[in-house]
């Protein structure tokens, strides 16, 4: 099994979205799952916030540094490529994309993680946690 292979993850709650609050690729995509999400299933923890710093320590991601987002759906945590078309397969407008799962994560991540990667690069990189509109703040864990 592979560092980023799915865990299981029964204490955690579904549809928490751990991201990394500075990365403005990352808010963007929080931004994106609030627009699409209706039914309100998710809810975001900025790996920065007391509770994305505890989650990420309990399944090895590094705070300082994060290689990956996180989505627990199903009493299981899922890591890069997996996140985000688990997701995906949960919005309005976007479930037929989680069909890309039947890639194996081998010939996905390696996208994913060059976009991981050259993420504050390419989009940029704030000194500070995206702030919810107050409509939101309700869907944030801190």
């Amino acid at each position: 099994m592979n560092r980023w292979s799915p865990q299981p993850a029964p204490e955690e709650a579904d549809g928490l979205i751990l991201f990394d609050g500075v990365c403005v690729f990352c808010s963007r995509w929080v931004r994106f799952v609030i627009a699409h999400d209706p039914e309100r299933r998710f809810r975001f923890a900025p790996i920065q916030s007391e509770t994305g710093r505890a989650l990420a320590a309990r399944y090895g991601i590094d705070p300082e540094a994060p290689q990956t987002n996180a989505v627990v759906w199903g009493g299981r945590i899922f890591f890069k490529s997996d996140a985000a078309l688990i997701v995906l397969g949960q919005l309005s407008g976007t479930r037929a994309l989680a069909g890309l799962r039947a890639a194996p994560r081998f010939v996905r991540d390696p996208a994913y993680d060059l976009i991981a990667q050259n993420r504050y690069a390419i989009f940029g990189r704030t000194e500070t946690c995206m702030v919810p509109s107050a409509e939101d703040r309700a869907r944030f864990v801190a």
